[in-house]
């Protein structure tokens, strides 16, 4: 049965994750390096990247919320908790970047967040081995975003490379205690479902 006081609970949460500024109890990645001297086309470049990635740990946390909601077994929960504590910090590492990019989050925030609430409270009613397996191929697939970001940020904007480098060692991590938790592989249809609903947010949060 769906606990009231969690729904309360959890649009709070969606509240601040939207429209205040995230808190981290980690250092940001890179702090103690100098700002890069970067031409213009390159700051637009790790602006719209790390925009990206904003858009992407907004989307984790409204699905690990959602699962959360929605999940049967307290480990499961706690689990999901735990994974979205640390998303948050990814928030404040791509907000502390994109503002020292010069450039802006994305304005379909409040879209992107919605939309991943309700896939995770689908996922999670559907069942906790599945809402765990969903939460693995998320963590599998952002890591290779991350990878591709990090290829395609200029060499020398060191600071939002440790950055990335931190979240892509934190998002194997969820999805390896997603899969000790009990979280089973996805069907092939469900994952490229899933990649073609990333490859939307992607390409519009690059502009938008």
């Amino acid at each position: 049965m769906l606990n009231i006081d969690h729904v309360i609970i959890n649009f709070d949460k969606g509240l601040r994750t939207l429209f205040t500024k995230a808190q981290t109890a980690r250092p940001l990645p890179g702090a103690d390096l100098p700002e890069p001297d970067l031409t213009s086309t390159e700051k637009r470049l790790a602006g719209a990247l790390m925009r990206i990635n904003h858009s992407g740990e907004i989307c984790a946390q409204a699905l690990y919320q959602g699962q959360a909601l929605t999940a049967r077994d307290p480990q499961t929960q706690k689990a999901l908790k735990q994974a979205a504590a640390e998303e948050t910090e990814h928030l404040a590492w791509c907000e502390s970047r994109i503002q020292a990019l010069g450039t802006h989050k994305s304005f379909l925030n409040p879209l992107w967040y919605t939309g991943s609430l309700a896939i995770g409270a689908l996922a999670g009613a559907i069942g906790d081995k599945w809402s765990l397996g969903f939460l693995a191929e998320t963590e599998h697939q952002v890591g290779a975003h991350l990878e591709g970001h990090l290829q395609r940020l200029p060499a020398h904007d060191e600071k939002s490379h440790a950055v990335l480098v931190q979240m892509r060692e934190d998002e194997a991590k969820h999805a390896t205690t997603a899969l000790q938790h009990g979280g089973v592989e996805l069907p092939v249809p469900v994952k490229q479902a899933m990649k073609l609903n990333s490859k939307v947010m992607t390409t519009v949060a690059y502009w938008v």
